[in-house]
């Protein structure tokens, strides 16, 4: 291969990561807004987010705190599954990341069929509502586990706040001009998934209004998208 098909093939893989870290971005971000306003502020993708609603819950009565106590153990379960499953299909030398894309996509088609079921959801206690809210945080389990496994090397997909304060920190960086190629780099890396973070939030607020657990579509076409361009990168 010549140096000029090499840079050809650099720049499409560049273009190919970008992709499939902005599209599992905007998942995330779409699917943890949409379960929060469906699920009475549930948070699927932030166990950390819960934890706090739980405290805020204890301090001032209110409902939905059931769900939120049995995302944080459902969470430890559902990660420590895929982290085996990635650790035997990686020692039988298998990859396992279009096995892992391939159950997100099942856990979100089960949030969006068993949502619609449900649907109308009026009691954050009730039995439908927390069978909704552990597909919803079992979807975004398996994401954070693929984030850190088979995509770690792309940006983080699931939580921004690292990728936002490195993304200012470089934006400084760059600004001062003081070794700013690595800095670079970094934003080329960070700012598209966070940019669809930021889109997939607003169009899963947005969508819930207006379709129900219907615009959960969307995050699932999403998905496929990334287990298609990751098919066709291997």
């Amino acid at each position: 291969m010549n140096a000029s098909a090499a840079a050809v093939e650099s720049r499409a893989s560049v273009w190919n990561d970008v992709a499939i870290s902005t599209l599992m971005a905007a998942t995330a971000g779409f699917v943890d807004t949409c379960g929060f306003v469906a699920l009475f502020g549930l948070f699927t993708a932030h166990v950390t987010g819960n934890f706090v609603l739980i405290g805020a819950t204890l301090a001032s009565p209110r409902p939905g705190i059931l769900a939120k106590l049995l995302a944080f153990p459902e969470f430890i379960v559902v990660v420590a599954t895929l982290q085996l499953v990635v650790h035997y299909r990686r020692r039988s030398g298998r990859d396992p990341k279009q096995l892992m894309l391939c159950a997100q996509a099942v856990a979100l088609a089960l949030f969006l069929g068993v949502g619609e079921w449900a649907s109308p959801v009026r009691d954050a206690d009730s039995p439908g509502t927390l069978l909704i809210g552990l597909f919803g945080v079992s979807a975004m389990a398996i994401q954070n586990v693929a984030s850190r496994t088979v995509f770690a090397s792309l940006a983080p997909t699931t939580v921004m706040t690292g990728n936002v304060t490195q993304t200012v920190m470089d934006a400084v960086e760059v600004a001062l001009d003081a070794d700013a190629a690595p800095a670079k780099a970094r934003l080329r890396k960070m700012l598209p998934p966070i940019c669809g973070f930021a889109l997939g939030a607003i169009a899963g607020g947005l969508g819930f209004v207006h379709l129900g657990f219907r615009c959960l579509s969307a995050p699932l076409l999403a998905i496929l998208g990334v287990a298609w361009r990751a098919r066709r990168a291997a």
